[in-house]
């Protein structure tokens, strides 16, 4: 089928076939939601979670941990890309009409998703857990050559005596079925894989929210204690008043609920003895245990390759220093993501399944600095390097012509 499909590519961008519209092409093989088919199970009670991909979906949505992984996914997910000829790869007259026919199957990877769509569905798994996954389905049509469906990573198992050969299944997928329709097994261009943080000693990644696990569940119980702290506040002292008859004392709790309480009025008692003062508890913010929520925090954004600032933290963070720890986590936290699913579309989808290898789909990564770009724009048109016309493609504006330089020259 790839072999088929290439030569119909080529064959097209040659005009030796004219443009057709997509039809439907074969169904997708992997299913789409097999959690929803799973049998539920019960739980342990309030007995700690490990951490499956049920309790690590759930804690992805938490606040804060909902907003580390989107400071990553959806950077990633909304940044431009192309898909260009590899750097030893040699131009010939298809080369435009073929990369003009992958941006299009990109921009429109199933009849469902748009490219952004499905990227943040990859993303979301291969952050939370570490195990992205979709399925590379080959149409044979001319015009729209391959599709993409994301596929729930947690329900693919690795064939571990996989040797390479194309025509064996690699991979498994637990379907949520009983019987011979339990598993579903898929050849290595059939499906697309991502991992992260690759290991020797599992065929599995690691992902993110996985390696804040422990510190996302003591997170949890200290923010639901100092919760329940602050919502059922009690007074944190006692008046002891010594050697008083029971009729005192209930005489006394009145006149102090009647006259006293709620009034602001300063009390004045007038005993024998001088009351004493019990107090039960500090009463501060030191009681919320706020300092170690904090520390927590920290350490979850090093979990994320985040700064603190990033989670909400602003102790330490001056306008000196803002812009500095924003690049930072640009290059520790973002960049790394988008190249690992550019190089998968690029090895999976473009190499192993279309055959097409001097391809290659890549992010337009960069972090802009304004002023630092149009100083060196400035420099190379100086120079003589850089012409006006593509320093203004560069910038988005339209090439100007001879007469409207001469006239403004004039």
């Amino acid at each position: 089928m790839r072999v088929n499909v290439l030569e119909r590519l080529r064959t097209f961008v040659r005009g030796e076939t004219k443009l057709e519209a997509a039809d439907a092409g074969p169904s997708r093989r992997t299913q789409a939601l097999p959690a929803v088919l799973t049998p539920w199970r019960p739980g342990m009670g309030a007995a700690l979670p490990k951490p499956t991909a049920q309790n690590l979906r759930r804690f992805a949505e938490l606040p804060y941990v909902r907003r580390a992984v989107n400071l990553v996914k959806d950077r990633v997910s909304s940044m431009e890309w192309q898909v260009r000829l590899k750097r030893d790869a040699v131009a010939t007259p298809e080369t435009a009409a073929m990369l003009r026919m992958i941006r299009r199957a990109f921009e429109r990877p199933n009849g469902q998703d748009s490219f952004r769509t499905f990227a943040e569905q990859v993303l979301e798994d291969v952050i939370v857990g570490g195990f992205g996954a979709a399925e590379v389905e080959l149409t044979g049509d001319d015009a729209h050559p391959f599709r993409l469906w994301p596929v729930d990573g947690a329900t693919i198992r690795m064939e571990t005596g996989w040797d390479g050969s194309q025509d064996k299944p690699r991979y498994q997928q637990a379907t949520g079925r009983v019987g011979q329709d339990a598993t579903l097994p898929l050849l290595d261009r059939e499906l697309m894989y991502v991992r992260l943080n690759a290991r020797t000693h599992t065929p599995y990644g690691l992902g993110r929210v996985e390696v804040a696990f422990e510190t996302i569940s003591q997170f949890l119980q200290a923010h639901r204690y100092a919760g329940k702290l602050a919502s059922n506040s009690v007074v944190q002292y006692a008046l002891w008043l010594d050697e008083t008859t029971p009729q005192q004392h209930e005489r006394l709790i009145r006149w102090w609920q009647d006259e006293v309480e709620g009034t602001g009025q300063v009390p004045i008692l007038s005993t024998e003895r001088k009351p004493e003062v019990l107090r039960f508890a500090g009463g501060t913010d030191a009681d919320l245990r706020l300092q170690w929520q904090e520390f927590l925090l920290r350490v979850m954004a090093n979990a994320f390759d985040l700064p603190p600032m990033f989670l909400g933290l602003h102790g330490d963070v001056n306008r000196s220093t803002a812009e500095e720890m924003s690049e930072q986590a640009f290059q520790t936290a973002v960049l790394p993501v988008a190249s690992l699913l550019a190089e998968h579309l690029t090895r999976d989808v473009l190499g192993k399944a279309l055959g097409l290898h001097e391809y290659e789909f890549v992010f337009l990564a960069e972090a802009r600095d304004e002023a630092a770009e149009v100083d060196l724009q400035v420099k190379l048109l100086q120079a003589g390097v850089l012409t006006v016309e593509e320093v203004r493609a560069m910038r988005g504006l339209n090439s100007e012509s001879a007469g409207q330089r001469e006239s403004k020259s004039a």
